[in-house]
């Protein structure tokens, strides 16, 4: 790896090695700022007849350079470092999820304490968490020998106990691992990598039981005392392992990361990485999420604290069956504005789940496909939400007793309220056919509360960003903001409840051109006022607010505040919201589909004309 200077770096190449597709992007300086030129693809070459990651990623940095014009390979297909004239890049870097990204299992004593601090340390990192075993996760040891047989992980990491107190129950469950004798899913000729992050004063005995066996290796304490985690250490354990075990055993990662020059990351956590850098640089809280064919990752920076959640059962086409299962028909069908037989509902699912590469082909498929990732979305952020919580069995005296109780508490970091933006990832999202319909499953899917700025990630870019960010993080945010979010435009939802036809909100707003727009929205209604992008800067305009709500209702002043502000534009503009929060659908099958209609129309959701005539 070659030390590098940000000021040194003026053109970078950065790579994305997906499960099918492996994208490459290519950014440059120009004058004062970073800007992305070009990106290509080509697919992912882990598996036979390839069996060589390298060969994916030089036919995807091959197109780069056919529509770039910059010759980016040499003669023996290495990547010309550094840049010169029109040739060449400064700097080269990576993620991956090939192979199935980073499969992780995770131990500890108490499933609501230290267990949940280690399952954050490894979700932090990118990993998929396969199971979670607990002292008092009411499994018997003999079923939890034979569960982390059968699940061959990529790596476990082991904690337990604070330091100083009781070492018996961690080394019970060092004892099950041991017994179980565990074999890593890839790699038959190395040893399990087992990270230790518990009770210090355990350590001998874990060694004394576990080293034969497996890798071991031992870091600070996850759980020092009971206030406190110290996550770090441990994250960045799981990903130099990653790099070490799990990378090298993947076909042709050795010379891939002979290429790059920083190591290369796991793509959830990349994504992680820049969510959590533009929350720091711009002092925002932000939730990010990534609704993909199998599974749904949701980012989120509250308070300065950085959580990640996979719903692992939660996606649009390999899991679109779990995600009716979970919700439920009724649930799925509440965001249909016309019938549908449950028959050719089912059928249309199961299509999906068969043929997952599959897009609508009718305006009827599109609102199915839309009524679904709603729903996706809103119960991965029900899981987030109950994982993303202050640290439990702190604020009360806790006995013995109470902590092996299964007690989940804790309250959530997540305060809607607070949020300031909300950006969204993934086909259904980035590629909804008008931007309005992503806006509105974001809207949908989340319900934000109060102001909250909207945008997708145009071209799922911001993996490279966020491997990217750990180098140089001002090209990382300057292409993030510029190039690969699409901003939408900010939604404004009064909190509160009343009766139909009440008026919620009266809204002042000064616009660019020095205009005054004067308006007001009644309780169940919703609106769209355009307030675009800068054609020349690509920024968002914005104008100036005065929003009055009803004396039972909060726009972030409190109930019945005036709330003056600067309200960012989009491409869909601003959105009032005024349903309701909490939001209730009508219980009436046709009020329900009419008021659908209604907000979708108002929105400019789907062509008028089209919703009119279902």
């Amino acid at each position: 790896m070659r030390d590098l200077k940000p000021e040194d770096i003026n053109i970078i190449l950065a790579t994305d090695c997906g499960s099918t597709t492996t994208k490459a992007i290519l950014i440059e300086k120009k004058g004062n700022e970073y800007r992305l030129i070009v990106r290509g693809e080509a697919p992912t070459t882990v598996e036979a007849p390839f069996e060589d990651v390298t060969m994916g990623v030089l036919n995807a940095v091959g197109e780069v350079e056919e529509l770039t014009g910059r010759k980016l390979l040499d003669e023996n297909g290495k990547i010309i470092s550094p840049a010169k004239d029109n040739e060449g890049t400064d700097l080269y870097i990576s993620t991956s999820s090939a192979g199935g990204g980073l499969q992780m299992m995770v131990a500890g004593v108490v499933r609501s304490m230290t267990a949940e601090s280690a399952e954050r340390a490894a979700l932090g990192a990118g990993a998929i968490v396969m199971d979670v075993i607990a002292s008092n996760d009411k499994r018997l040891p003999h079923e939890q020998i034979q569960r982390i047989r059968q699940l061959r992980p990529d790596m476990i990491l082991l904690s337990g106990g604070i330091d100083g107190g009781t070492t018996t129950h961690v080394v019970e469950i060092a004892e099950l691992i041991s017994a179980a004798d565990p074999k890593p899913r890839l790699g038959i000729g190395y040893k399990l990598p087992i990270i230790y992050a518990g009770n210090v004063n355990a350590r001998e005995s874990i060694k004394e039981t576990l080293v034969e066996k497996v890798d071991l290796d031992i870091v600070e304490n996850i759980r020092p005392v009971l206030e406190r985690e110290n996550l770090l250490p441990a994250r960045e354990k799981i990903h130099d392992l990653f790099m070490e075990h799990v990378m090298a055993q993947a076909p042709g990662y050795k010379k891939l990361m002979t290429w790059t020059d920083a190591p290369i990351m796991p793509t959830p956590g990349a994504v992680g990485t820049i969510i959590k850098t533009i929350a720091d640089i711009e002092g925002i809280e932000a939730v990010g999420v990534d609704i993909g064919g199998a599974t749904t990752d949701i980012f989120s920076v509250f308070r300065g604290i950085f959580n990640r959640t996979v719903s692992a059962n939660l996606g649009m086409s390999y899991s679109v069956s779990n995600v009716f299962a979970e919700a439920g028909i009724e649930n799925v069908m509440r965001w249909v504005p016309f019938h549908m037989d449950e028959r050719d509902l089912r059928n249309r699912v199961k299509n999906k789940m068969i043929r997952p590469t599959t897009i609508p082909q009718m305006m009827e498929e599109l609102i199915f496909e839309q009524a679904i990732a709603k729903e996706a979305l809103r119960l991965a952020f029900v899981q987030h939400k109950s994982f993303a919580t202050e640290l439990k069995g702190v604020q009360q005296q806790r006995t013995i007793a109470d902590a092996f109780e299964q007690v989940a508490g804790g309250q959530t970091l997540v305060n809607m309220m607070s949020l300031d933006m909300l950006v969204g990832s993934g086909g259904v999202l980035s590629h909804a056919p008008r931007r309005q319909q992503a806006a509105l499953m974001l809207i949908d899917g989340f319900l934000p509360e109060g102001i909250t700025r909207l945008a997708v990630d145009s071209i799922f870019m911001m993996p490279q960003l966020g491997v990217l960010s750990t180098v140089h993080p001002k090209a990382a945010t300057e292409v993030f903001d510029k190039d690969c979010l699409i901003h939408l435009g900010t939604c404004i939802a009064p909190v509160g409840e009343s009766k139909e036809e009440k008026e919620v909100l009266k809204y002042e707003l000064t616009m660019p051109d020095g205009k005054t727009l004067e308006g007001s929205v009644k309780y169940g209604e919703m609106r769209r006022i355009p307030l675009g992008i800068d054609e020349k800067t690509g920024v968002p305009l914005t104008c100036k607010a005065v929003l009055d709500p009803h004396r039972g209702f909060d726009v972030g002043g409190g109930r019945g505040s005036k709330v003056e502000t600067t309200i960012h534009g989009g491409v869909t503009g601003i959105v009032i919201d005024c349903r309701g929060r909490p939001f209730h659908l009508p219980n009436d099958d046709k009020t329900r589909v009419q008021k659908l209609k209604e907000w979708m129309i108002a929105l400019d959701i789907y062509p008028k004309e089209a919703l009119e005539r279902l």
